[in-house]
């Protein structure tokens, strides 16, 4: 980890549902701690109106955000990279913190499909924190 601020970057295909979703979470709990970043493989033209409904009724606002293109920068500025199903397309870098989430693609589904995913990111992001804010502490 870095001795500033970790840095944690979510990626999926899209980057229109689960890894934006995982990025508000992070930011949202980390209150600033934990320096956020979110890409696709292959980018959306908007986020998915069903994760924007279902983060709203969790008081988080995600209609300004843009889905964003994957880069290598965006990788080698992390310390941890946190997959959401993108294969292949995820570049590899040594050093890095790789974490693979399994999660259920929320893409065309409806707000009731996208709650439970939503719930399960915010699960996991509660743990992310906790082990990060652990090895903030000298």
């Amino acid at each position: 980890m870095s001795p500033s601020r970790p840095s944690v970057l979510f990626v999926c295909v899209h980057n229109a549902g689960r890894s934006q979703m995982g990025a508000a979470f992070l930011n949202h709990l980390s209150e600033g701690r934990v320096e956020v970043r979110s890409a696709g493989s292959a980018p959306a033209d908007a986020v998915n109106p069903a994760v924007v409904e279902a983060m709203a009724e969790v008081g988080i606002d995600l209609s300004g955000q843009k889905p964003k293109i994957l880069t290598a920068d965006a990788v080698q500025a992390s310390d941890v990279v946190i997959t959401m199903g993108c294969g292949d397309a995820c570049p590899i870098f040594p050093g890095k913190r790789y974490l693979d989430w399994k999660l259920e693609d929320p893409a065309g589904q409806g707000v009731d499909a996208v709650r439970p995913i939503r719930d399960e990111i915010e699960r996991r992001i509660r743990g992310l924190l906790t082990e990060l804010d652990a090895q903030a502490r000298p």
